[in-house]
């Protein structure tokens, strides 16, 4: 390229009170961006924005001063020009100081100048200048998937270092300013979710933790129930050392983490049962009106360290350590509103991914993360009573964040267990098997069936006055989807309630009672969230929330195979109707029990097996919080 002139010279405006779109800036200096050009750069309050220096002029007092921005150009007919022009190419002009994640000070080095879109058909000779350089690194929006994450990277380049420091330390210093970011992170790995890729998964993505200077502590798994054992044992001092726990993997280790953090920590009473359940949990907070089977919460005077506490979970065989009279000093509570959990996806499904992010990425998992996002999301305590018919009363508790389900669902991850050799694709030959021997249970379920404006049913009544069935009506509102910034999740419940009462405020609605299905099903699942993912894009409830407080009870009794081909049809298509058929049943409920009538019964807790012949469950309003900021489409 040749230029007219001596060296690049940039100008310094640097500290001047001026006006930049007639708002007030702190900073405005003159850098060259790379790969774009000359543009005044300007620090404000909330944001950096960047203006292309305007086009030249023929004013010949204007010509000295921009000698670096003429440019000979050589056409693709080969026919060339020397023109005096600039072009401003189509490129970011601002980022918001939420969306920056790091600054850094590069080493002296090159700012390539070029001007020229590919579009104009011309070819432009660029250069390289060797200037002192600084990165702004953050992110824009996929314009195919809005949800996503891209990596975007802005290095400015000046003549003078110390230009560059002053711009740095104020750009770092206004991020220590941002509310919510991590400083210090417990890392699980899990080296074989998924498809074996784990610990690529987190190498692909530390260094976006580095450059925040986020500090982490990288534990990569050797046994399954590692990660229970260490979260269910660490000390409460070392756990307020954190600011959270990232999960890098599955589902089921995400479950895993969940259930070691919540076990020797989390206080809450069992979940209500009917008056003929035949486990009558005593002193459980609650009592029933035998009349009319409508529960009615116990009075306030019933102190919360009263209710029965869940017992420790013993299938992942880790015992978890008494806690010393040092450590029961330094208290975590739980929900703990700064202590957050972050999921980098790396198994099959990611589900709880795609539902808390919008997308599956890695990558904007992580900048989610060290950006210091936040959602609050339910999760259901599933608590089995007996293993068998036969079988002793012995409480055992799991937690759940997305999704537990019976019949076909239990089916399908026994069946899968088999084959674990093929990796995810285990899951759709061993779903094929399962649907082609079509197989029913005889189960009862009873549920509290709460009045509910934006669920309007009406009720169908057994000979004996039990609600079996309910079918909405034409008068149902339109359905919310979970979004960002969700008005349902964000909504406060509407109760005096304290303690662990204020996380189930729909058990304490005036209009609650337990209603029961009882029949031969196919499969009884029990959704927290919408359960999105790629092989059903809307999920198995389109408008189900992260945090409002409700489970979905989905009841698929037994139906000729052909329409339950129809209903798993309609769960692979966006915008279909899975849930619009005379054999599914689906209740908005804050708890259920379920006792089966048969010999086998096998749950699916979030991707991992739970025998359980009788068992009940509640949801937990907004029990922990997510590094996520919910999905944007």
């Amino acid at each position: 390229m040749e230029r007219e002139g001596n060296d690049c010279h940039v100008g310094d405006t640097s500290l001047t009170a001026s006006l930049f779109d007639d708002e007030a800036s702190v900073l405005s200096s003159t850098f060259l961006l790379d790969h774009v050009g000359e543009v005044t750069l300007t620090f404000h309050e909330d944001r950096l924005s960047w203006k292309l220096v305007g086009p030249l002029d023929n004013d010949d007092t204007r010509r000295g001063e921009a000698q670096h921005s003429r440019f000979v150009l050589r056409t693709v007919s080969d026919v060339s020009t020397c023109l005096r022009v600039k072009y401003f190419p189509k490129v970011a002009t601002e980022i918001k100081l939420s969306e920056i994640y790091a600054v850094d000070l590069n080493d002296h080095g090159s700012i390539y100048i070029s001007s020229l879109p590919p579009a104009t058909e011309c070819l432009l000779l660029g250069e390289d200048i060797q200037m002192y350089r600084f990165t702004v690194h953050g992110f824009i929006r996929s314009k195919n998937q809005p949800s996503q994450c891209i990596l975007a990277d802005y290095t400015f380049g000046h003549t003078n270092l110390q230009m560059c420091r002053k711009w740095v330390n104020q750009l770092n210093a206004s991020l220590k300013r941002e509310v919510g970011r991590p400083k210090n992170l417990l890392v699980f790995v899990h080296p074989r979710s998924g498809k074996g890729n784990g610990c690529r998964t987190w190498e692909a993505v530390a260094p976006i933790f580095s450059r925040a200077k986020v500090e982490t502590k990288v534990i990569v798994t050797e046994r399954a129930g590692e990660a229970f054992g260490v979260m269910s044992s660490i000390t409460n001092m070392e756990l307020n050392s954190y600011d959270g726990v990232v999960a890098v993997g599955g589902d089921g280790f995400f479950n895993e983490i969940l259930n070691g953090f919540l076990s020797p920590r989390f206080k809450a009473p069992y979940p209500p049962t009917p008056s003929d359940f035949v486990h009558v949990v005593k002193d459980n907070g609650y009592s029933l009106d035998h009349d009319d089977d409508e529960i009615v919460a116990e009075t306030s005077s019933k102190k919360e360290d009263q209710f029965p506490l869940i017992s420790s979970p013993k299938q992942f065989g880790s015992r978890i350590s008494n806690l010393n009279s040092a450590d029961k000093a330094a208290e975590f509570p739980v929900p703990n509103e700064w202590f957050r959990f972050g999921i980098i996806p790396a198994g099959s499904t990611d589900a709880i991914v795609i539902c808390t992010t919008g997308t599956r990425d890695p990558i904007t998992s992580a900048l989610q993360i060290v950006l210091g996002k936040r959602v609050h999301l339910d999760i259901a305590q599933v608590v089995r009573w007996k293993t068998t018919p036969r079988s002793e009363v012995e409480p055992n508790v799991r937690y759940a964040a997305s999704f537990s389900g019976y019949g076909f669902y239990g089916d399908v991850i026994t069946e899968s267990e088999k084959y674990r050799w093929m990796g995810p694709k285990r899951y759709d030959y061993a779903g094929t098997m399962v649907f082609l021997k079509h197989r029913s249970y005889e189960a009862e379920i009873a549920y509290l069936d709460v009045e509910s404006d934006e669920i309007n049913l009406t009720s169908k009544r057994d000979h004996q006055g039990n609600l079996i069935r309910a079918v909405r009506s034409s008068h149902i509102s339109e359905k919310r989807i979970c979004r960002t910034n969700c008005n349902v999740c964000n909504e406060k419940p509407n109760h005096a309630s304290v303690g662990v009462c204020s996380l189930t405020p729909h058990l304490n609605s005036e209009e609650t009672r337990w209603a029961r299905s009882k029949g031969h099903f196919l499969s009884v699942g029990a959704a927290v969230i919408s359960c999105r993912n790629e092989k059903a894009p809307d999920g198995l409830v389109a408008d189900a929330h992260l945090s409002d407080g409700f489970l979905h009870l989905i009841l698929i009794r037994d139906c000729p195979h052909a329409s339950y081909l129809w209903h798993l049809t309609q769960l692979t298509r966006r915008g279909g109707n899975p849930l619009n058929f005379k054999f599914v049943e689906h209740h908005k409920t804050p708890a259920f029990s379920f006792t089966s009538s048969g010999d086998e019964s096998v749950w699916n807790v979030d991707g991992e097996i739970f025998q359980a012949h009788q068992l009940s469950a509640q949801v937990f309003r907004g029990l922990v919080s997510m590094f996520a900021s919910g999905p944007e489409v």
